[in-house]
């Protein structure tokens, strides 16, 4: 079979489904990904097909008015960056994605494509999946992921999914319409719906441990928790001998980096973060990532580079400090370590609550908040706290014990076969 794969976004919005797409590819299927420029490599660099959306996620994100409204952790603000940045791109989606699934017999989307992805799919006459890492299906057992504060019991947890599901359908309806009509031939209105337990309807499946975050109980069984959707190191990964040499020199350390979440002043937040490595202790491997963490005089404890495999790194340090994304809150959770988030936006601070809530973290340290003092309290506990440490490493075990991708790559199968 042939399967085409919609993610458009952030690395960490296309990670997940890079690992459907290599466990699809081992099941003997076809896989095509539609993605923005700026992850080109990584996606070749897993062996699978390419189309390539003519739009740079990387640079949009890092432009002076988007990383003030994240950096900024507003919603509203930091919503608004986003939707200017997918009105851009979702026309060219559109007609690439029309190329990419030609032939198809199922299409997956993430939840930033779901909504073209069903017109797609409609047009196409073929099944969607819709394969998201964050719920958005209503319950009133856990708060709604973009607003996690509204927690005033089980109607107020309710109200706050459908909110969360009216944030993302209103980011992405002005750019909708006009390319619904004219790229893919679909007339109909662009409606919020709350039926459905995905964005739109169809079978659902969420690539999150449900170890770290049970199920809904009002969920039915067109709703599948499959596990997290992890990717370990291409083949013939070999890490820099700099980073070899400096975990084999001393106790494990820190790692420090924010994803792709852009800084506006990436010198001042390594100056904070180097301050609090200082007072807490340790060592610390610092990850630039898109925010651009610039390089001062490094001390001996202390290493910086621009990226490095969360399924190698993670595992060899004592703790991780990290944004709070989906993936990177999974990834810290498989390698079995404490986290200590700051989360910037949008569902980070949702992650950065649950990693508290099990225990297996501080409580968040806001971005609007991070002093060297805070972040250096936060990584004396994380790495200090006997209890904190022992449930990370056993949460990590049943993590580990997950087939996130088998379950998944099942499902999509059985799908795309009509059964």
């Amino acid at each position: 079979m042939r399967i085409t794969i919609l993610a458009p976004g952030s690395r960490g919005d296309l990670q997940p489904y890079l690992a459907l797409g290599v466990g699809l590819k081992r099941a003997g299927h076809a896989v095509a990904v539609v993605t923005t420029m700026d992850h080109d490599a990584l996606v070749r660099r897993f062996g699978l097909e390419l189309f390539s959306v003519p739009v740079n996620v990387q640079a949009a994100l890092q432009s002076r008015s988007a990383s003030a409204a994240v950096e900024g952790g507003g919603l509203i603000s930091s919503f608004r960056e986003l939707a200017k940045i997918a009105e851009r791109a979702t026309r060219l989606t559109a007609e690439l994605s029309l190329e990419a699934a030609r032939g198809a017999d199922a299409i997956v989307v993430n939840f930033g494509g779901a909504y073209l992805g069903e017109s797609l799919a409609r047009k196409l006459k073929v099944p969607l999946v819709q394969a998201f890492n964050v719920p958005l299906t209503p319950t009133a057992a856990f708060q709604g992921v973009l607003v996690p504060g509204l927690d005033f019991g089980p109607r107020t947890r309710w109200l706050g999914h459908l909110l969360s599901r009216a944030a993302i359908f209103m980011t992405a309806r002005g750019s909708l319409k006009a390319t619904r009509q004219e790229v893919l031939g679909d007339d109909r209105p662009v409606v919020f719906s709350s039926r459905f337990p995905g964005l739109v309807e169809g079978p659902l499946l969420y690539g999150y441990s449900p170890a770290f975050l049970p199920r809904g109980p009002e969920w039915g069984e067109d709703v599948e928790v499959t596990g997290t959707w992890f990717t370990d190191e291409p083949e013939g990964f070999e890490p820099p001998p700099a980073l070899t040499e400096f975990l084999a020199a001393g106790p494990p350390p820190v790692c420090i980096g924010f994803g792709s979440m852009s800084l506006e002043n990436p010198q001042a937040t390594t100056a904070l973060v180097l301050e609090a490595v200082k007072a807490a202790g340790g060592r610390a491997v610092l990850l630039a990532g898109w925010g651009g963490l610039k390089t001062l005089e490094l001390p001996r404890e202390v290493i910086a580079l621009e990226s490095a495999p969360h399924s190698f790194l993670y595992p060899r340090c004592s703790a991780v400090v990290h944004h709070g994304g989906a993936g990177t809150t999974a990834a810290a959770l498989r390698a079995g370590v404490p986290a200590v988030v700051v989360p910037f936006h949008g569902d980070q601070f949702f992650w950065a609550r649950r990693v508290h809530e099990v225990g297996t973290g501080p409580k968040a340290v806001l971005r609007k908040k991070l002093t060297a003092q805070a972040l250096a309290t936060a990584l004396k506990e994380a790495t200090s706290n006997a209890g904190m440490v022992e449930k990370a490493r056993l949460l990590g075990e049943q993590v580990r014990a997950e087939d996130g991708v088998g379950r998944a790559v099942a499902a999509i199968t059985r799908i795309a076969r009509g059964k």
